[in-house]
């Protein structure tokens, strides 16, 4: 007979229940509206000691505790935008300043002198109103706004507060800890710096070149978990909290995980399902609710989260008095940073170690108690407010998404048919394409023969293709169909399925006499309207560190101008990395319209060159990290030059050992935007 003991204790039950909470408790907390976060935590107070003590907070919550605290630092860190913060680097730096030093005055004031506690204790409960963790972060994923200027301030400015109070943390508790009487700032300081410099300088390529050699999508989460609690591990070593050492990992491996690609996918799926739900129930379990009836924990409580709201309320009203920002975007920067969670606890478990002469705890179990119920109710607040912001900024059409007219036409149409260059041709595709849904991918292999094998193999790239998308939660169309010569093939298919790219592979020469783009390549690009893409790959897309394009001079006036450049704009974003462009000068006085005109986030360099004979200086300027793009013109068309026809010969002497891609852009009938010609015209007429 079935007979259960309470608390659970058996692991496989554990699983279950907890499951089944991060499965249930955010369903029916939506039904109510409130968000999933607070929904986590409630159910860790009712299934947890202090609630119905269905599980006690064992091990497994210890550890997957300690993950998910990690893993919420490291995706914060992970998924900001690093060009635009540094866009707004010098606010982010003012505002992780006056965030710190508002609660952390506020709190002390009224720590010392409303609740008598010592000047220690009272400046170590003061830091966690200060500090604040990024739990609401996926709020703003889910509204679109992750490039609004007030998103990217708050998460600089985390940065800044994290950073100031953790070190707090470490000066305090080094000089509390026992057996250390000679605690040194200057030599915390030292070993942060080194630690950090080794995390910023040398995590950076050891993952590049891991990921260059490795292309299993396992491996490479593995391999990034491993970094992660290594920087963390190695920071705790130093004397300061893991956590910022999660975050410095995340912000150095920001340019080496593109957020389009599968390894982000697998990175935020496992943090989202697993890490981060088992950590907030974990939290849950920790708050005492019984202890509410205790009128010190009451006092204690609501002077920590009245001073801990305030004094982020105040920092950011600040804020937007200094740099007139409006009320929806004060709202959204006080949502983000008046939740705590991670250091909150780092800094009350610190303090609650320390051991006093007289055998007392530096914070004791009324600041442990009521520091749970400060993470509970910033939780709330910071979820209400955040949800609230957010909506009412996208309703106000403020920061929504740019309607293009490439995204009402917008399927790239990948031809497959050496395995060899599937995950290459593949994870291209996924770069190239816009982000939203309206974002498609078709890929297609032509079969030349009834062959079942070549059949076979054909279809089994398509899937190949069609496994790596989805892995990054992209569907991909695939398209195995006979044919009597390959570029009947395509064209057919561009049209069927309503292409406005055709993404090819550069083939492999046999013959020295052989045709450097192939008879297959140039019969394409003869036939088709569409915008034709050319690809060699040396290094995986997502390593590389700067694009370099080559535009023609009047290559403004060509229809498919518009199309290349958001192509262009959208890789170099996805990948961060730098953009390059060189071109005319009414070339680059169109792109810089274009670029003022759509906001597009990726840096871009426009450069005067006029050498169309040689690239030598370009080539010198090339990196083994480093992607060369060629932006032809169909023959016959005004602004097709005659260097066009010496390209092939320039790419085998300069660029054979570098990933090259040349574009021959959109012809008439292809139906892209006429406003970037229109300007372009303008510009030669004066």
């Amino acid at each position: 007979m079935f007979h259960l003991e309470l608390p659970i204790t058996d692991p496989t039950w554990i699983f279950f229940v907890v499951l089944s909470v991060i499965l249930f408790a955010p369903m029916l907390l939506e039904r109510l509206r409130i968000p999933s976060i607070i929904g986590l935590i409630t159910a860790g107070v009712l299934i947890g000691p202090h609630g119905i003590h269905l599980l006690d907070r064992d091990s497994s919550f210890e550890i997957f505790g300690k993950v998910g605290l990690l893993y919420i630092m490291f995706l914060a860190s992970l998924e900001m935008n690093i060009q635009d913060v540094m866009k707004q680097r010098n606010q982010a730096v003012v505002y992780g300043i006056v965030s710190f030093l508002i609660p952390i005055g506020i709190g002390f004031v009224c720590n010392h002198w409303i609740l008598g506690y010592v000047t220690p204790a009272a400046l170590l409960m003061a830091s966690m109103y200060a500090a604040h963790t990024l739990i609401t972060y996926p709020t703003v994923m889910k509204m679109g706004i992750t490039k609004h200027r007030a998103v990217n301030i708050a998460v600089g400015g985390t940065i800044v507060a994290v950073t100031l109070t953790l070190i707090l943390l470490a000066v305090v508790g080094g000089v509390f800890k026992q057996g250390n009487g000679d605690f040194a700032l200057w030599i915390l300081l030292l070993k942060v710096a080194v630690l950090s410099s080794v995390i910023i300088f040398v995590f950076p390529v050891v993952a590049r070149r891991f990921f260059r050699r490795y292309g299993d999508s396992v491996l490479q989460y593995i391999f990034v978990l491993g970094l992660v609690f290594l920087g963390g591990g190695l920071m705790e070593m130093v004397g300061m909290e893991g956590i910022l050492g999660a975050f410095l990992v995340g912000l150095v491996l920001n340019r080496e995980i593109p957020p389009g690609g599968p390894l982000m996918s697998h990175i935020e799926f496992l943090g989202n399902a697993l890490f981060i739900p088992y950590f907030l129930i974990g939290v849950g379990m920790m708050i005492n609710v019984s202890a509410f009836g205790q009128l010190g924990v009451i006092t204690v409580a609501v002077v920590m989260i009245l001073c801990g709201t305030v004094g982020k309320w105040l920092a950011a009203l600040v804020f937007q008095k200094i740099y007139g920002f409006n009320g929806a975007e004060r709202r959204l920067m006080f949502g983000l940073s008046s939740a705590r969670a991670a250091a909150t606890l780092a800094i009350v478990l610190v303090g609650y170690e320390i051991i006093l002469p007289d055998g007392s705890h530096l914070l004791g179990d009324e600041v442990l108690n009521a520091a749970m119920f400060l993470i509970l109710a910033s939780c709330v607040v910071s979820s209400l407010v955040t949800e609230d912001a957010s909506r009412r900024i996208v309703l106000s059409g403020g920061t929504a998404p740019l309607k293009m007219d490439q995204e009402k036409h917008d399927n790239i149409l990948v031809a497959l048919n050496n395995p060899k260059s599937v995950v290459p041709m593949t994870n291209l595709a996924l770069m190239l394409r816009t982000p939203t849904a309206t974002g498609a991918l078709t890929a297609i292999n032509v079969i030349l023969d009834d062959d079942p094998e070549t059949r076979d193999r054909g279809q089994k790239n398509l899937e190949y293709a069609a496994k790596i998308t989805a892995a990054a939660n992209v569907k991909m169309q695939t398209h195995c169909r006979w044919s009597v010569n390959p570029v009947t093939g395509i064209s057919h298919a561009a049209k069927e399925y309503d292409a406005s790219d055709i993404l090819v592979g550069l083939h492999q020469k046999e013959k020295l006499t052989d045709n450097f783009f192939g008879r297959f390549t140039e019969e394409l690009v003869a036939t088709v309207s569409q915008q034709v893409l050319v690809y060699r790959a040396v290094v995986p897309i997502y390593t590389v560190r700067r694009i370099h394009v080559v535009a023609p001079p009047k290559g403004q006036l060509d229809p498919g101008f518009s199309l290349w450049v958001h192509r262009m704009a959208t890789l170099a974003q996805q990948i961060c990395s730098r953009l390059t462009i060189y071109g005319s000068r009414s070339t680059l006085e169109t792109l810089r319209q274009v670029w003022k005109e759509k906001k597009y986030a990726a840096e871009v360099d426009l450069q005067y060159y006029h050498e169309w004979d040689d690239f030598v200086e370009i080539a010198d300027r090339m990196r083994s990290d480093h992607l060369a793009v060629f932006v032809l013109a169909q023959k016959g068309t005004p602004w097709r030059h005659a260097y066009h026809n010496h390209i092939p010969e320039q790419i085998e002497r300069y660029f054979s050992a570098r990933s090259v891609m040349c574009i021959v852009p959109a012809h008439a009938g292809a139906g892209t935007g006429t406003a970037e010609v229109r300007a372009g015209i303008a510009i030669e007429q004066r």
